[in-house]
This record gives structure tokens, sequence and C-alpha cells, in this order.
């Protein structure tokens, strides 16, 4: 095996070799993975979970600060990873009425949700509210009349968190920027002052801080730095205007993770550490108490936990242009290439140890030109019926993942130290048409 991306991954993902040579991920054959759950199937790693979990926990531990680190449900969020978050002591960042169900349903605690969404609507709240979701964000003005009103019903005081836009451009995908200053995300940083007795005079919400989020994938901690001074500077404007302390400041999620062989992430312990010293010299300048620090990470929680398993079916060459081998999904569960040209590594799962001799493109089986999971790509010589994995698939698949086509999704293994298990099954076509219903006049 002489291609490093390949030894790398075998070391440092959970996978290894048994004395047969085949390839185990987290002591698991992935030939008996597709043997007993079939493709395409989502399979993740439980231990590169907790890890990045207590990675994170420690290095805040470690800098003697308050804090709490809430994941970021929309990466990805199933039953059975919020046992595993509640266990390690998370919270969840929930964007949806449907994140809190899945939370609530596996009984995670209720005062360690936090309810993001720049337009909740009223049943969601409701739902929120009625269930003591512990802390809102508020996204607007039109939101802050409404969770209060709705609050004022049900005669509960709400603990609310204000959602700023510092106005930091992190210069990463369009689609995936969320701190620059016509963001659709929370209030300008400018406006924050004047806004602010709209949110102090009422009567049913609990001011608790104020949080920002400036984008996903990002690579250099540079732009949380920026978003920290700005932050803070509006901080301690609120506190001399109105004498009114804040207690937490939350900086948002955003930490990138290793796609490709040319990505560069920061350490998680390099970048907790870099925001907790910012944001003490910052407070330090600006005479402010340290506030409470928290951060929503998500796709550097699960994103290099998870790998999808794909079987080639067609090969289709094309002479002197390009050649295709066509996997049993594509973009209806995996969408990122088509909506941010996400790029991928992958290898050949029976062909670890063959030269690279063939520059080609993995398809996907939807009625879609654009249904494509990696353009020109060097592997090994592949013949139909082989297995083919994609690297770093944890975050935004399964959560994104559609029944394009009328294509049922595919399930979700967990793996760890030998043991395999489902924790979400394969959908069949009467899951797909479960919800259709036939108008009485069709009848």
């Amino acid at each position: 095996m002489t291609d490093t991306f390949v030894k790398n991954e075998l070391e440092q993902r959970g996978f290894d070799l048994d004395q047969n040579r085949e390839l185990m991920f987290e002591k698991v054959r992935i030939n008996e993975i597709a043997q007993k759950y079939d493709t395409p199937c989502y399979i993740y790693s439980e231990n590169i979970i907790r890890k990045n979990c207590q990675e994170y926990i420690l290095s805040f531990k470690n800098n003697n600060v308050d804090f709490e680190i809430l994941y970021a449900g929309k990466a990805f969020l199933v039953k059975a990873l919020c046992n595993i978050l509640d266990e390690e002591g998370m919270g969840i960042d929930a964007s949806s009425g449907g994140e809190i169900y899945t939370a609530l349903a596996a009984n995670f605690p209720a005062e360690r949700i936090y309810f993001h969404g720049n337009n909740k609507s009223e049943k969601e709240i409701r739902f929120a509210l009625e269930n003591n979701i512990g802390t809102i964000m508020i996204d607007n003005l039109y939101e802050l009349g409404l969770v209060n009103n709705i609050a004022k019903e049900l005669n509960k005081k709400v603990h609310i968190m204000i959602r700023v836009i510092p106005g930091v451009d992190t210069h990463t995908h369009e689609k995936i920027r969320t701190g620059q200053v016509d963001s659709k995300f929370g209030f300008p940083i400018s406006e924050l002052e004047n806004i602010f007795p709209a949110v102090m005079e009422r009567d049913n919400l609990v001011y608790r801080g104020l949080h920002c989020h400036i984008g996903s994938q990002l690579l250099d901690v540079k732009y949380h730095l920026q978003a920290i001074v700005e932050m803070i500077h509006v901080i301690k404007k609120i506190e001399d205007k109105y004498e009114i302390k804040t207690n937490n400041l939350n900086l948002g999620g955003g930490l990138g993770v290793r796609y490709t062989r040319d990505d560069n992430p920061v350490p998680i312990n390099i970048f907790v550490n870099s925001i907790i010293n910012k944001v003490k010299d910052v407070c330090d300048e600006y005479k402010v108490s340290l506030p409470k620090i928290l951060i929503e990470p998500g796709r550097s929680i699960v994103a290099e936990a998870g790998i999808t398993l794909y079987r080639i079916g067609a090969i289709k060459e094309i002479t002197g242009l390009k050649k295709y081998l066509i996997v049993d999904g594509g973009m209806a569960d995996n969408p990122r290439p088509s909506l941010y040209d996400a790029k991928y590594e992958a290898l050949i799962v029976d062909r670890l140890e063959s030269n690279k001799t063939e520059l080609v493109t993995i398809a996907g089986k939807f009625c879609e030109s654009g249904d494509i999971l990696i353009k020109n790509i060097e592997l090994p010589r592949a013949e139909s019926g082989d297995l083919i994995i994609l690297f770093t698939t944890g975050a935004y698949h399964y959560s994104m993942a559609n029944n394009y086509n009328g294509i049922p999704r595919p399930p979700v293994v967990l793996v760890n130290e030998g043991k395999h298990g489902l924790m979400v099954n394969r959908e069949t076509y009467q899951d797909v048409i479960n919800n259709h219903v036939i108008p009485d006049w069709l009848m």
C-alpha cells in the first residue's frame, strides 16, 4: 500500500486490516457491513464521535473558564447520537421543532437544548416552551414579540439569547457564510444598541446573552477572533449604555474538517485555546467581566466519524474523454457536491494494495447530469460489484438526504470495537409513500 492518504485513513480514522488483509472500520469488516446492511449505507464510528466531544470538553476545562458546548444538531441528529451526547455532557443546538422532538424522544434533558432558527413558527415556539426548552435564540424583532406573547400566554419566563451579525466575511463558500453584514440571520451588530430596549421591556423574556455564527468549514481561526472583538465591543456598549451585563457569549460553530488531502483544519484544542485566549484578552482590554463561553460544533464532531459505503454498478467509458464509475447512490444521499461543489476522497475496498492506474469520475444513479460525487479521482482499475468508500460523510449527509426519484434513504450503522448496529433503518418503498393520500374525488 503506497498511497500516503490511504495509510493515513487506516491509521487515523479507525480503519485496520484483519489477518486476511480485509478492510475493517472499528474492528468490523466492511464486507460484513455490506453483506448485513446492503449498500448504500452510512457508517459512523462511536469512538471518534466520543473522542471529539471529549477533546472539546477537556480543552475548555484546561483553560479554567465557565463554558457550555452545544452540538449543532443540523449536522446529524438521531436518537442514538442524542444518547451519546448526553453521556458526554454536551448540549444540543436545535434548529427546528423536529430536531427538538428527536432530542426529547431520546430523553435528552430539555434544559440543555437551545432553539435556533431565523423563522421559527408559532407552533414550533409553543412546542419548545411547553416542553421547557432551556434557551431560545432570538433572530429578529418579529420573533422577539412572538416568543414573548406565547410565553405570556403560557405564563412562563423564557431564557433568550440574541443572535447578532458580527459583520465578519469568512470567504468560505457563499452558501455557508452567515456572519457577513447582509446575512439573513440575526440582528446587524450596528443596530443592536438601538433595539436593546425592546429586548428588556418584554416581561416574559430573560436576557441571557449574545450569540453569533460566522460560517461553516472554516480552516482558519482568524475569523472567529475577528468576531470575538466585535462581539465584546458591543457587550461593552450595552453595559455602558444600559448598565446590563452580558453573562453568556455564544460564538457559534464552523470549525472545518478534512475532506481531502488539501484540507488542513485547525485541531480542536488549538481552536479552543485560541478563542478563549482572545476572549480573555479583549475582555481585559474593554474592562468587562469574562462571560461564560458557549460554542456550537457540529461538523467537527461527526464529519470525520462517518463514511458512506457504495457498490459500483455500471462502468461507462467514453473513449478519449471520461470514464464513469456509477454507484448505487448519489445526490439524494449526498447533495453536498451539487450544492457546494464539495470535494471528497475515496477508496475501493478490496483494491487497497492495487496501483492507481485510472482517472475516473464517480457518478450517482439519479436522473440529473449534476449527480456527480467526485470528479477526476485516481483509483485502481475497478469492476462492477466493487465496494467503494467516501470519507468524511458524517455531517450534512443523512440530515440532507431525500427521496428523489422515489428512492428510499440509506440506513445508518454505528460501529464500535467489533460491534455494529443500526441507528436508522433502511427505508422501504412503503416508507416513501406512507404519507401519500388520494383526495376523495379522485377515488
